[in-house]
Order: structure tokens, then C-alpha cells, then sequence
């Protein structure tokens, strides 16, 4: 479609020639002969440019013309025409959203520049919205990123019983995200004004869990000089956390139960009931149901927390997140350093697919932040990454290898790293009018390491009509 230009000037014959040239440039020209004209044509259908003079007699200014398209279109970009020694005026404009400005007298050549940088600006910003809001449509669900299959049924089952006050145990390997869905849960619950308080039971001395759990009275025991009022009690009215809760001690268990059972508690050292209203979410990482039949874990505490039970996939069973997750981590590391993102090739992003992940998400984050403050180029490479890939958790090399055919792992992998590349490479080829000597240079690639890949990927007939015939693939 042809961008839609509104062009406000009151002088007839300047009115006239930039109607003649942006139409003979292929844009779809609507003259206005005066700021009322184009406040009335600014209520109608959008426009994708704003041309207008700065002064236009009487009645509404361009400036005028300007807080009007930026009040109802702040999208829309606006280009300034200025008169000789008004320079101080357009100044003032581009503090108030204009686009750019054009001095009088102007030449065709500057009015062709100016917009078509302005409509380039603006359609990459609209690309980036779209492909941002598309990310947290379809990849990310609160502060979790997936696009799987089984993050789908995660985030399926958060949305089913964020609502309730039901407990849940979360289950998954350690880096996996287990406190980041309790969280998703909190926030979406009725309790989300509430406190949230994570408590990593693994972390805590035996000697001290019960009163950093439950508090404590003064005197209770050496050191105990003052009251403590506990993380249940702490989180009255909200969520509370139990991370690694396979790693309580058995007596600690049976303190957690009663707050199950019957909402209530009594601080260490006391012998008066404490009620609480608060919803419990547990986590771990190990086989409750092998603790329990060993004895190291109550059986029916065990059935008192998974009344929902969430499990957490390892990174390495879906691996088509991997690229969504990178580029989370690059733009947060981005924003946390004020510093530009760095774009990540293709090469290193298929290594970071191909990789076990014993950490998962968070030895992710750790490699990618690591990579990126540490890169030698423009961009993210492959030398840039520090990865063993002989580093395996147990049984991560039967799972990559157990299963045949179309459903094994390493086969999933493989389809998952090409259908990203192939998506990629086909945007950056496009992106520079098929020029693969700008391609390569943009995503920091060589030239023939990309021809190569085109070749591979089958991208060249797709291509062959959009491909710069000065910059053959073969």
C-alpha cells in the first residue's frame, strides 16, 4: 500500500508542487490548504506522514497541526516546514514530537531524505512493538518465556489455579524457573496485594528453620532477646514460598502439615496458637515419592502439597525456547548496564540450542551475560561463548539418545535450531533487499559462511526474485 501523506501548506503553488512530487515519489498525497483543513482531515482515516508548513496565516498553526496528530496518532511522524530564521521555532518543535524540520527554500532531493528517514523510523518502530507485543503474546507469560509444548501446559495450569487458594508443588531440576512460577501464581491470585515471601529450606541451618519459619518467643532458647515474628506470620493474608522442601527436617514437617490442616501455628519457645491465612507453595528438585518410601519425608505432608502438582521441563527437553530466552537476557542485560544490546549470530545461537544445560535457565542467563559483556565484536559469537559441552547431568545423554526416529531428542533439537535459522536468515536477507554482503556484514556473519547456509536451507529459490543480482549467492 501507498503511505499516506497529509500535506499542510496555505501557499497554493508550494501546496501544489509537493503534491506533484511525493505523488510522482508513490505516496498517496491529501493537501490541506489550512491547519483547520487538516485538523478536520486528521479526524479521519490515519495517515502514515504529517507534512506541514510552520506558518500558516490565520487560524491553527503547524503547530497546532503537530499537538493535534501527536495527541491522536502519537505514532504518526511529523515533518516540519520552516521559514528563514525560524530555526529556533523547529527546535522547539522537535521538543514537542516532530519528526525533523526542512528550511525554506528547500530543494526535492532534502523533502525525499527527510521522509523517507521519517517513514523508515517509523516502520522500524512499529516492527519492534509488534514483534515485542508478539513475544509476550505467544513466548512469555509473567516473567516465564516458553513456546513449547510443555511450558504451554505450565502456563495452562497456572491460569487454572492462580484463582483458587489450593497448594501446589512445583517439581523440576534446579535453574529450571520453580520460584518464578510461584510467583505467576501469586500474581495472578486474589492474594497478589499481598506479601510474597520465598523461604529456601535447603539453606537454612536445622537448628534455626523453625524459627525463621514459624518465630519465635523471647527466651525460647540462647540468644532468642525479643519476640521474632516468622516468614507465616509475615506473609499473613499472601503466599509463601517453600523452596527445596524436601530437604525440611522431619520435625519441621510436622509443624508445616498443621498449617495445612488447620491454618495455625505456635512460635518456638510458646504454647499459644497462631492463626494464619496464607497460601503454600512448595518446590523440589528431588523424588518425594522415593523420600517417603526411604522414610525422609512425610507421606502425608507429601499428599497435603501436591494437591496440584506443576512440572517444571529441563532446558534441554525444549529447546525451541532457547533463542526467545537469549534475547530476554541480552535486552535485560541491556537495560541493567545502559548499555545497546548486542545482536547474537547464528553460529552462537546454535550452539546455545545444541548445548545439555545441566544448570538449565539459569546457567543460560549466566553464559549469555557472561558472553555478552565479555564479546569481541559487534555481536555475540560463538568464540564469545564459555560452554563445555562434555558437561552432562545423569541422564541427560540417554534422554539425547534413548528415543529413535522423528521423536528422539537430538532429532528435536536439530528441527528446532533450522526452523530458527531459517526464519532468521529469511528477515535479515529481506531486511537488506536480499544484498548478502549487507546480511552478513549486519548479523555479523562471513559472507560465505552465509551463502553456504542459504544454499543448505533451500533459502535461494524463496529468495531468487528479491536476491541483488550485483550480489550473487553462487
Amino acid at each position: 500500500m501507498k503511505p499516506r501523506v497529509l500535506v499542510v501548506e496555505d501557499e497554493a503553488a508550494i501546496r501544489l508542487a509537493l503534491t506533484g512530487l511525493l505523488g510522482r515519489e508513490g505516496y498517496e498525497v491529501h493537501p490541506a490548504v489550512s491547519g483547520a483543513d487538516a485538523l478536520e482531515k486528521l479526524l479521519g482515516d490515519p495517515f502514515d506522514l504529517v507534512l506541514t508548513d510552520l506558518a500558516l496565516g490565520a487560524g491553527p498553526s503547524g503547530m497546532d497541526v503537530l499537538r493535534a496528530t501527536k495527541q491522536n496518532r502519537p505514532e504518526t511522524p511529523v515533518v516540519m516546514i520552516t521559514a528563514h530564521g525560524s530555526e529556533k521555532i523547529a527546535v522547539e518543535a522537535i521538543k514537542s514530537g516532530a519528526e525533523d524540520y526542512v528550511p525554506k527554500p528547500f530543494d526535492n532531493d532534502e523533502i525525499r531524505v527527510v521522509l523517507r528517514r521519517a517513514l523508515e523510523r517509523t516502520r522500524l518502530e512499529r516492527e519492534n512493538r509488534e514483534l515485542r507485543e508478539r513475544i509476550d503474546r505467544e513466548w512469555r507469560f509473567e516473567s516465564l518465556i516458553g513456546s513449547g509444548a510443555g511450558m504451554r501446559r505450565v502456563f495452562d495450569t497456572i491460569r487454572k489455579v492462580a484463582e483458587t487458594d489450593l497448594t501446589v508443588l512445583i517439581r523440576g531440576e534446579s535453574g529450571t524457573g520453580k520460584e518464578l512460577v510461584a510467583q505467576a501464581l501469586h500474581q495472578r491470585s486474589p492474594r497478589r496485594t499481598r506479601p510474597f515471601l520465598a523461604v529456601n529450606c535447603a539453606a537454612i541451618s536445622r537448628e534455626l528453620v523453625e524459627s525463621e519459619l514459624f518465630g519465635h518467643e523471647k527466651g525460647a532458647f540462647t540468644g532468642a532477646d525479643a519476640r521474632r515474628v516468622g516468614r507465616f506470620e509475615a506473609a499473613r493474608g499472601g503466599t509463601i514460598f517453600l523452596d527445596e522442601i524436601g530437604d525440611m527436617p522431619s520435625a519441621t514437617q510436622a509443624k508445616v502439615l498443621r498449617v495445612l490442616q488447620e491454618r495455625t501455628f505456635e512460635r518456638v519457645g510458646g504454647n499459644q496458637p497462631v492463626e494464619v491465612d496464607v497460601r503454600v507453595v512448595a518446590a523440589t528438585h528431588r523424588d518425594l515419592e522415593q523420600e517417603v518410601r526411604r522414610g525422609r519425608f512425610r507421606e502425608d505432608l507429601y499428599y497435603r502439597l501436591k494437591v496440584v502438582e506443576i512440572e517444571l521441563p529441563a532446558l534441554r527437553e525444549r529447546p525451541e525456547d532457547v533463542p526467545a530466552l537469549v534475547e530476554h537476557f541480552l535486552a535485560a542485560l541491556a537495560t541493567r548496564l545502559e548499555r545497546k544490546k548486542l545482536p547474537v549470530t547464528p553460529a552462537a545461537l546454535a550452539r546455545l540450542t545444541r548445548h545439555a544445560w545441566p544448570g538449565n535457565v539459569r546457567e543460560l542467563r549466566n553464559v549469555v551475560e557472561q558472553a555478552a559483556v565479555l564479546a569481541s565484536g559487534p555481536a555475540v559469537d560463538e568464540e564469545d561463548l564459555r560452554l563445555d559441552d562434555r558437561v552432562r547431568t545423569g541422564d541427560t545423554e540417554g534422554r539425547a539418545s534413548g528415543s529413535a526416529g522423528e521423536g528422539s531428542f537430538s532429532d528435536a533439537k536439530r528441527r528446532a535450531v533450522e526452523r530458527f535459522e531459517r526464519s532468521f536468515l529469511l528477515a535479515s536477507l529481506r531486511a537488506h533487499e536480499g544484498n548478502v554482503s549487507r546480511t552478513a556484514a549486519a548479523i555479523g556473519m562471513v559472507r560465505q559462511s552465509l551463502q553456504q547456509k542459504i544454499r543448505e536451507l533451500g533459502l535461494r529459490d524463496e529468495l531468487r526474485e528479491e536476491m541483488s543480482p550485483d550480489d550473487p549467492v553462487d
